[in-house]
């Protein structure tokens, strides 16, 4: 894999098409989870016309969790992409998925929540969870915030019994009491505080785990088309850009992302969202992205993720960040001061 990330790098031709200029426009298959905070930008893209100004006409498929998600980057059914960073490592490992860039910082979005009605005894005594069943989604960001969370209780990941489920079936089974615990991440975590009462028990972030969200995209298609993936990061770097500069129409359409995803979020629930997972610019990028030397903070982060999978037997050996972890695209849209600008031109307003 380091020789794949050799052949897109910078020694590749660094000439772009011009955002805004008259060019036809590229099919490209961008996967994601829907009604989902990190998939916003792709949305905003869609009704603000960007895709158009670089030249790419995106065809989307979503997919309920990140490991179907990845599965399907074996058919080739699409090229790039956003998804947990434990889907994301598995993709490294199982199908030669490279990690481009960071959707956000979902420390706190990831979490072992609680019902109400059970909330404060399990609150007093963590370790009373011994036993008890945790409805979570395996191979999941809420899963290795879960165990981080078990970890800072003084116990054990078999010390309770994990039952694997789908986000939505967890939802329904704590909702309907037939579940008390759940290792949930946003904005399932708004839905089960609105309808269970549920509450936190414990998030990544108060763990001590960070858990960063990827973009990704297959190999192959890196090396085939090192340019468009270049503008497909460009297109999300400005939605965010742009969101941040126009927070309450940002809010606006997230709510009617969500709504066509199937959730209904609320107002509050949104502007959980916006506060809850910071996101990152183009120089933010680089500079976590960045080695200098020795491994940049991201290949820390990663490491991290890839030690939790290889203890609980999803990957065999933990594999070595810099073998899937590349920021040759992001410089490319730095290296190219027309694409650059594209994506840079709210972060200042």
């Amino acid at each position: 894999m380091k020789r794949i990330i050799a052949g897109v790098g910078l020694a590749l031709s660094l000439s772009l098409a011009v955002p805004g200029s008259a060019q036809a426009q590229t099919k490209i298959g961008v996967s994601y989870q829907p009604s989902l905070y990190w998939a916003l930008p792709w949305h905003y893209a869609t009704v603000k016309g960007w895709w158009k100004e670089v030249g790419l006409a995106p065809e989307f498929s979503t997919f309920p969790a990140g490991a179907p998600q990845i599965a399907a980057s074996a058919a080739k059914s699409w090229d790039v992409g956003g998804t947990g960073s434990v889907p994301a490592v598995l993709g490294a490992v199982r199908f030669n998925i490279l990690t481009i860039g960071i959707t956000n910082d979902e420390s706190k979005a990831n979490a072992m929540m609680v019902r109400g009605d059970k909330f404060d005894a399990i609150k007093a005594d963590p370790k009373s969870l011994k036993g008890q069943r945790l409805l979570l989604t395996t191979n999941s960001t809420a899963d290795f915030a879960a165990r981080k969370c078990l970890a800072k209780f003084g116990l054990a990941s078999n010390d309770m019994q994990f039952v694997n489920l789908g986000q939505a079936q967890i939802v329904t089974a704590i909702t309907s009491n037939n579940g008390d615990v759940a290792g949930v991440w946003a904005p399932n975590t708004y839905t089960l505080e609105d309808r269970a009462n549920a509450k936190y028990l414990c998030s990544g972030a108060d763990a001590g785990a960070i858990v960063p969200g990827a973009l990704i995209v297959r190999a192959d298609f890196a090396k085939e088309r090192p340019e468009d993936v270049a503008k497909f990061l460009a297109v999300y770097l400005r939605g965010w850009s742009w969101a941040k500069a126009n927070m309450a129409e940002a809010q606006k359409l997230a709510l009617d992302f969500y709504k066509q995803g199937g959730l209904e979020a609320t107002p509050k629930a949104m502007e959980q969202e916006f506060a809850l997972r910071p996101t990152f610019a183009l120089d933010e990028q680089l500079k976590l992205m960045a080695r200098n030397g020795g491994a940049s903070q991201v290949d820390g982060w990663f490491s991290e993720i890839g030690k939790f999978m290889a203890e609980v037997g999803t990957i065999p050996t933990i594999p070595e960040a810099k073998s899937y972890l590349t920021d040759d695209f992001l410089k490319r849209v730095a290296a190219d001061p027309k694409l650059k600008a594209f994506a840079t031109e709210f972060d200042k307003k």
